[in-house]
């Protein structure tokens, strides 16, 4: 019997079209993603969904899509996707990373020109019967200083564009290599830096805690007078009300939105203030972007359906049915590998190096890679996958390397991963035991033996007396529980680790308790997706 694959948003008729000339049978039912009920009534006849952002897949949906396999969002954003649900049930959830970067980076230049020349505002008194030629005083993009936060793909596009219109570009973001930037032709900065000497600051950067309210009211007060700003990127990385109180006062010149704190965005407090140029989420919104994503997502979503070939999948590496059988735990422990390091790395990665030992070096190490990679990187970038990753941390400048070598030690196979950067060296290895549960073995070159718990504690301590009542008495005085408890060091009296597998996050009044008692030299708090 032929796959039966539902499309419940609008998608090109040409997408339409390549489930049909693959043999799939397709049901396009572009409006059924907005009636919740109906899709949970008919999403068990079929295998494959394909979505744009109007669907919502939640828990409850997925549980009526008994025979559901791969889910397939034509874009880069999955928030309407409960991928935890999804993975829970096997339900592979795809998107199309590549294809509406160009027209989301053209966006930001078409907006950084409106909000410079005052566009809508002239177009609307034109419009209007008026002839305000002298109101409408703009100012030249050319020899300006634009300050980029966020240079990976998107942004790396723009930074192309603005250097082709004569524009200084400075750089921050904190996965940037120096010899990356050097090579892109900008110039890599600190954000206070980029703060005070922009004339211009575009955002292209996810929303995360790192980077949410990126531009504060603090930070937006340390830019330049006569700044404008533009975000195309997510809503959230913004005070959206601070911005409104600077552009009214004259410090900021003028802003350009594409994305809200709030969406639909019905209010907002820069609406109605004088040039603040306002779109609907339009980043992707052109007849080739949307032509590109539905294409793409219709020929990967064929593909696993047909052959079982997995492509920029958010939950599953690119592996084999074979392989994945017997690759899976390892697949996670690379993974947790990877973000363990990322956790631990503030300063931008210069290289990856990745060693497989015993049976670890005779699977799918392209597979494993792709996990290491993307476990290291989605603390900066979450939409990261393991497809693209590599791509990602090529893009950067991140130099990766493989080492594989026969069974040297206690473990039948085992992974170890060392992040480079110019300050140090950080390794973390790990194996998979019979149980097919993954454990860390060793961190900074000092045997353990650990769990991998979805919330953990590690700090790093001089080998003394008192450390385990410590942090079991300041633990425990605080309410947190504590579901394993590992230790190891270099030697007696020297370096000395811990790693705590907690039932909650450790909160950052708990950590400074464990600050204050002086015997810590760091304390982390890590968290690991262990579904």
């Amino acid at each position: 019997m032929a796959p039966k694959v539902l499309i419940s948003d609008k998608l090109s008729e040409a997408a339409v079209q390549i489930f049909r000339d693959r043999g799939i049978d397709v049901d396009f039912l572009p409006d059924v993603g907005k009636d919740k009920e109906k899709l949970a009534e008919i999403i068990g006849q079929y295998d494959g969904l394909a979505i744009r952002s109007a669907t919502k897949v939640t828990e409850k949906i997925l549980e009526n899509a008994d025979n559901l396999k791969v889910i397939g969002r034509a874009g880069i954003g999955t928030d309407n996707i409960d991928k935890e649900a999804a993975s829970k049930r096997g339900v592979i959830v795809m998107n199309t990373p590549f294809g509406n970067m160009i027209t989301t980076a053209e966006h930001a230049i078409a907006m950084m020109f409106a909000v410079a020349r005052q566009l809508p505002e002239a177009s609307a008194s034109t419009h209007a019967g008026k002839w305000e030629k002298s109101k409408f005083m703009g100012v030249e993009l050319t020899a300006k200083t634009l300050g980029v936060i966020g240079a990976g793909n998107i942004g790396g596009i723009v930074c192309d564009r603005a250097r082709g219109l004569k524009m200084k570009v400075v750089a921050y973001d904190p996965y940037l290599s120096q010899e990356k930037a050097d090579k892109m032709g900008v110039e890599k900065v600190e954000l206070e830096e980029l703060l005070a000497r922009a004339d211009f600051i575009t955002l292209h950067v996810p929303l995360t805690e790192q980077t949410r309210n990126i531009l504060s009211k603090e930070n937006l007060e340390k830019t330049k007078k006569g700044v404008r700003i533009i975000n195309c990127a997510r809503g959230g990385l913004v005070d959206e009300a601070a911005l409104a109180e600077l552009l009214t006062s004259g410090h900021v010149a003028g802003a350009a939105f594409d994305v809200f704190s709030e969406e639909p965005a019905k209010e907002n407090a820069l609406f109605g203030l004088p040039n603040v140029v306002c779109t609907p989420h339009l980043g992707a919104a052109t007849t080739e972007a949307q032509e590109n994503v539905a294409l793409q997502v219709a020929e990967q979503m064929s593909n696993y359906l047909l052959t079982g070939a997995v492509e920029n999948a958010l939950n599953m590496p690119s592996v084999t049915a074979e392989e994945a059988k017997v690759m899976g735990p390892w697949i996670k422990l690379a993974d947790h590998l990877g973000s363990f390091v990322g956790q631990m790395t503030d300063e931008p990665i210069k290289a990856i190096n990745i060693l497989y030992d015993g049976a670890a070096a005779g699977m799918n190490l392209d597979a494993l890679n792709c996990a290491v990679i993307a476990g290291i990187m989605k603390r900066s970038n979450p939409e990261v996958n393991l497809v693209s990753a590599p791509v990602v941390a090529k893009e950067r400048g991140i130099q990766i390397s493989t080492t594989n070598q026969d069974k040297s030690g206690a473990f039948d196979g085992y992974i170890k991963v060392t992040a480079v950067t110019s300050k140090r060296e950080r390794s973390v290895a790990g194996t998979v035991f019979s149980d097919g549960k993954p454990r860390f073995i060793q961190i900074k070159g000092i045997n353990i033996e650990a769990d991998v718990g979805a919330h953990m504690l590690y700090t790093t301590n001089e080998d003394v007396p008192g450390i385990i009542g410590t942090l079991g008495h300041t633990l425990g005085d605080n309410g947190v529980n504590i579901a394993n408890f590992t230790l190891g060091r270099s030697e007696a009296g020297g370096e000395a680790i811990a790693l705590l597998y907690v039932d909650e996050p450790v909160p950052a009044e708990i950590r400074a308790k464990l600050a204050e008692t002086g015997l810590f030299n760091q304390i982390k708090p890590l968290e690991f997706d262990v579904v």
